[in-house]
């Protein structure tokens, strides 16, 4: 393991000391600039191999980074040189956007947990794809998701209009597409989850993807990210629905609501999605309940709470054939995806 790794706990006790979305930042732009640099890049590089396949893909390793942590893209390189087996980056929206007030990220710290009402912030399509079409990962063979959502400003009836747009600008870019219909941060967006909303967008998603995948000649995954707030009865139509239009895969979960776990720590009431070890068992729920609706067709990627090597393994046990990382990373440092990645391997 790399030596910088292993002095992780240091330097969050610097960034700690910072709001939670200034250290982000920090953390990403000091992590470019050691990647940037020939002498420091070797040490930021830990790659443990444990190859499998997902949705047709070969993946170095079935841990990756989940998307929202560089919405961007502008960071796909540094990021991949930590040893995932796969990126996802985004959510991306059509046009640029500022997202909601600042502050909007907490950390609840005895819980090793956040909570962000972000809200979908980013430089759009256009920025997006520059970051992405100048990054190396994927000609030098990882796998890369592009995460799309819709504009803030969008009214949720014609939100099949910027996913549609997302999907066909990123199309040529992409490994896989993940369309995120479940963040907590963006007025209504969870709304798409239900039934005959969430036909009306499978509709006109599979039926756009069948026309690039005519016009690039090659078909490329389509996920959806659900929440961890789901009714079993809204999983299984979830569960329904994904295969009968052709979906490849389903994220399980993104943030939550419930504060039950926190009640009564600091920020515990502010408003957005909660992160980190409360959500590993909320999660694991959705999970399972998918791998039984789904049967083995389905890919399912498990994230949330994922704080530990064990974590990890316990997301694969109850079903997922691979696991993201995000608030893990900012508790744990980079050396939890290696460990992730050997613990997994050693169940095999």
């Amino acid at each position: 393991m790399s030596i910088l790794f292993q002095a992780y706990p240091l330097a969050r006790a610097a960034l700690f000391a910072l709001d939670a979305e200034t250290a982000h930042e920090a953390t990403l732009d000091a992590l470019q600039k050691a990647y940037d640099c020939a002498l420091t890049r070797g040490f930021l590089h830990d790659q443990a191999l444990a190859p499998i396949q997902l949705m047709g893909l070969a993946l170095r390793n079935p841990v990756g980074l989940a998307a929202g942590l560089d919405k961007n893209g502008a960071h796909i390189d540094a990021m991949g040189n930590l040893g995932f087996g796969f990126i996802e980056v985004g959510t991306v929206t059509p046009r640029a956007q500022s997202g909601n007030p600042k502050p909007r990220m907490f950390r609840l710290v005895k819980a090793c947990a956040l909570i962000n009402r972000l809200g979908f912030n980013n430089l759009g399509l256009e920025a997006f794809l520059a970051n992405v079409k100048s990054s190396q990962w994927r000609d030098n063979g990882g796998i890369l998701g592009l995460n799309i959502g819709k504009n803030a400003d969008t009214p949720i009836e014609q939100a099949a209009n910027d996913y549609l747009l997302g999907l066909t600008a990123v199309y040529p870019h992409a490994d896989y597409v993940t369309v995120n219909i479940s963040s907590p941060n963006t007025k209504n967006l969870r709304a798409l989850q239900s039934g005959s909303e969430l036909t009306s967008l499978l509709t006109a998603l599979s039926e756009c993807r069948k026309a690039l995948a005519d016009q690039y000649g090659k078909r490329v995954p389509m996920v959806v990210k659900i929440a961890p707030d789901l009714s079993d009865e809204e999983i299984d139509v979830v569960s329904d629905l994904l295969p009968r239009f052709g979906i490849d895969g389903v994220i399980a979960t993104n943030t939550t609501l419930d504060r039950s776990a926190v009640q009564g720590l600091q920020h515990a009431d502010e408003a957005g999605g909660l992160s980190g070890a409360p959500l590993h068992q909320k999660s694991l729920h959705v999970i399972r309940r998918l791998r039984q609706k789904l049967g083995a067709q389905t890919a399912i990627i498990g994230v949330g709470g994922i704080m530990s090597g064990q974590d990890a393994l316990e997301k694969m046990q109850a079903g997922a054939q691979a696991v993201q990382l995000y608030t893990g990373l900012i508790y744990r440092g980079p050396s939890l995806v290696g460990e992730c990645v050997r613990t997994i391997a050693t169940q095999r």
